[in-house]
């Protein structure tokens, strides 16, 4: 049996938003969105669908903006990371910031998992009746963020079949790193081949997507979409590399309260 998935594409002039219903084999239908910068209230530079408080953005705004996005797929409340680049993983049962993870797991069908990134990879997975939201950036490649998530979510589902959408993040040619860096990712993450890079400017580069990717393939993870855009190269996205004080996207999933088309 093989994944399926139905697509929902919802496009406006300025910002292009991913969604769809995401499910693994014999699994629960889960709904989830990958967000843009449009959408939102809140005002430069955070115009406008910012999802982060830490920023320095307006909290009213945020939590507004957080709201919409729960409600776009169907959930009444949402849990958010606060992530700290580690590999740590949290099993939620209410809503609320979360901090000290980077990524979260659920089994509640009301409650929206939302994982934030401005370059950083964001991904949503769905095994079983449970999802899970994971945040890594090339600290996390290094630690394991996204194989952690996959135990974590593969136990509270009691499920091996998981799949999963990838977010966009920074492309490699965009994100050039120290050599100590590089030599680091080298030494200490066994997806190095697929993340090492050569950026733009001739430093080395690291393509953090393209090593999560090869986790999730290690893993057995069928990943059933990925969002190609750069975000240095959209102004559609936040990036944080390219501007500095900005705001931050996210992708969301919650477990859809219509199994009518589960089979």
């Amino acid at each position: 049996m093989t994944a399926t998935t139905t697509w929902i594409f919802l496009t406006s002039s300025s910002s292009p938003v991913h969604s769809g219903l995401l499910r693994s084999p014999g699994g629960h239908p889960a709904i989830w969105v990958a967000t843009g910068r449009s959408g939102g209230v809140s005002a430069p530079p955070f115009d406008s669908l910012n999802l982060a408080r830490h920023v320095g953005d307006d909290v009213m705004c945020v939590q507004t903006n957080l709201d919409r996005v729960a409600a776009d797929i169907g959930a009444r409340r949402w849990a958010v990371l606060d992530a700290v680049h580690g590999a740590d993983v949290a099993l939620v049962s209410s809503p609320g910031v979360v901090t000290g993870v980077d990524a979260l797991v659920t089994s509640e069908s009301d409650l929206a998992l939302i994982a934030l990134g401005a370059d950083c990879v964001t991904v949503a997975l769905t095994a079983g009746s449970s999802v899970a939201v994971v945040h890594a950036g090339w600290t996390g490649l290094v630690l394991g963020a996204v194989p952690a998530a996959v135990v974590a979510l593969r136990e509270e589902s009691q499920s091996d079949e998981v799949v999963a959408v990838v977010g966009p993040a920074i492309c490699g040619k965009c994100y050039p790193v120290p050599r100590e860096r590089a030599e680091r990712v080298r030494e200490q993450c066994a997806v190095a081949d697929a993340a090492l890079v050569v950026a733009a400017n001739g430093q080395p580069g690291i393509d953090v997507t393209s090593g999560v990717l090869a986790q999730l393939d290690d893993c057995g993870v069928t990943v059933v979409w990925r969002d190609v855009r750069c975000t240095a190269e959209d102004p559609n996205l936040f990036s944080y590399r390219r501007d500095g004080r900005t705001g931050r996207h996210g992708i969301a999933i919650c477990l859809s309260t219509d199994t009518s088309g589960q089979g």
